[in-house]
């Protein structure tokens, strides 16, 4: 489950015209709306969809394309590329509307699980994914200007909470579905058959957008003109951590040199677009920022290796190994939904503390199953746990980035949150890939493929699911520097 997508609503939209006092009539399923409103949510839905499947199929893919080293590549291409492609649709939109970023972020996305999907060797499909991961980040970006022109501010909750609400069933029932569709038909109809799905959310919502929230946000305003330099950095940081996680796959002496580079690119753009004092934990918003990247990376890259290491240590079906995850999808919204209450707001940073404790403690947990007597169980159980803390996590950032903002900066705010989000998944996963590659775990798919399913490499998994414990742990700090210098929310 990527946490780039939209699992809670933490995309801020662009900020429309206040509603009028009183003015609180209607509803998202409206006639005005309700084409807009299933269009909309059903692209969610096909997302999430994917996000939950995909990880179920990855290691069965990647053992037959015989690309096991370069498994974490196929997760992080996908977020190297929606960096960029965030950044630019929120151009895009500015410029021309949301209506064109749509469109080609789902061609691109469609068109990158066919590329996946008819791949011929791991390249290929790592290709796709970068593909998809594009039209990805124009895509969630564009969803969310529409929703800032489209709904009233009234409206605006109602819209967002079923976002959040799509991820849900996907959640329990993309592992399970996957997984019969992998050991039935073959993986490769995990990414063949969603592209299919996209025609019905496109012709329904398409329309719509085109009449209401079509153009630029105001038509009489001079045109905004290209932030060249924003899209520079954001070409910057992608193509920084494509480099870094090239070197961190090779591990030989020569990786020092796209190192290097990757670092050169990496380090000036993220300076320029994250706040100062992100990466010392100032108090205020940079640790609220800091903070967001920390929760995300660390679960993400963990959650990656979880179906690998079910089927090629503890032999599970790639359906088990997927539905071990599943409850996750429960947790999570429940832990959106508690975060959400009116009691909790006085206590919300000792929630965001207890829910990094709680993620900490679910992925030092999941290698215990690599020891035979430990019941597989126990990893669902913690990982349930785990999402229940992200679940906290990630709403209240978004809560709390909010009342740090002033109103002309919660766009760029909001900007910066996400690529902390997203860089952070590409840096952690490259680091978990490196670590996982060093320690023989290129070996599990030969593994696998000779039919020995338990004992194989465990220490390879263990180098990525305790360090990220560690970094998880390192979070449950930043969470205690969320209040602004003075001790005051704001």
């Amino acid at each position: 489950m990527s946490a780039l997508e939209p699992r809670d609503a933490d995309v801020a939209p662009t900020p429309g015209p206040p509603a009028a006092p009183g003015d609180t009539k209607g509803s998202v399923l409206d006639p005005a709306h309700r084409a807009l409103s299933i269009g909309m949510v059903s692209v969610v839905l096909l997302i999430a969809f994917e996000a939950t499947a995909v990880g179920t199929a990855m290691p069965v893919a990647a053992r037959e394309l015989d690309g096991i080293p370069l498994y974490a590549f196929a997760f992080s291409a996908y977020f190297t590329t929606s960096l960029f492609g965030m950044v630019l649709a929120g151009q895009w939109s500015d410029r021309r509307g949301p209506l064109a970023s749509l469109t080609v972020g789902i061609s691109a996305f469609a068109a990158g699980l066919l590329l996946s999907g008819t791949a011929g060797a791991m390249w290929q499909f790592v290709l796709g994914r970068a593909v998809q991961g594009l039209g990805g980040g124009l895509v969630i970006v564009a969803l969310y200007v529409v929703v800032g022109r489209a709904y009233s501010e009234h409206l605006r909750p109602a819209i967002m909470a079923a976002f959040a609400a799509s991820w849900v069933i996907p959640s329990v029932v993309g592992p399970l579905a996957s997984g019969t569709v992998t050991e039935h038909l073959g993986w490769r109809w995990v990414f063949i058959g969603i592209p299919v799905l996209v025609v019905f959310p496109l012709a329904l919502a398409l329309p719509a957008i085109r009449r209401t929230a079509s153009g630029p946000a105001d038509p009489s305003a001079p045109a905004v003109p290209w932030d060249r330099r924003g899209i520079l950095l954001a070409l910057s940081i992608s193509a920084g951590a494509a480099l870094l996680q090239y070197a961190g796959q090779e591990l030989r002496v020569l990786s020092l040199l796209p190192a290097a580079a990757g670092l050169a690119l990496l380090v000036p753009a993220v300076r320029g677009l994250l706040p100062r004092g992100t990466y010392r934990a100032a108090r205020g918003l940079p640790s609220v920022i800091l903070l967001r990247g920390v929760a995300a990376g660390s679960f993400i890259a963990a959650e990656s290796f979880v179906p690998l290491m079910l089927v090629s240590q503890r032999g599970l079906s790639p359906t088990l190994a997927g539905f071990s995850l599943a409850a996750g999808g429960l947790t999570w919204a429940l832990g959106s939904w508690i975060q959400s209450r009116p009691w909790t707001e006085p206590y919300r940073e000792r929630l965001v503390v207890l829910g990094m404790v709680l993620v900490a403690l679910a992925i030092a947990t999941a290698p215990s199953v690599l020891i035979a007597s430990v019941p597989v169980w126990t990893l669902a159980v913690a990982w349930g746990f785990g999402c229940l803390g992200m679940g906290v996590v990630i709403a209240s950032t978004s809560v709390i980035l909010m009342k740090l903002s002033a109103p002309e900066e919660v766009g760029a705010n909001s900007a910066a949150l996400q690529i902390s989000d997203g860089l952070s998944n590409v840096l952690l996963l490259a680091a978990g890939g490196a670590a996982f590659a060093a320690l023989g775990g290129g070996a599990v798919g030969h593994a696998m493929d000779a039919g020995a399913t338990t004992g194989s490499h465990p220490a390879a998994f263990a180098a990525v699911f305790l360090p990220m414990a560690g970094v998880a742990a390192v979070g449950a700090w930043v969470a205690t520097r969320l209040r602004a210098a003075g001790g005051g929310a704001a």
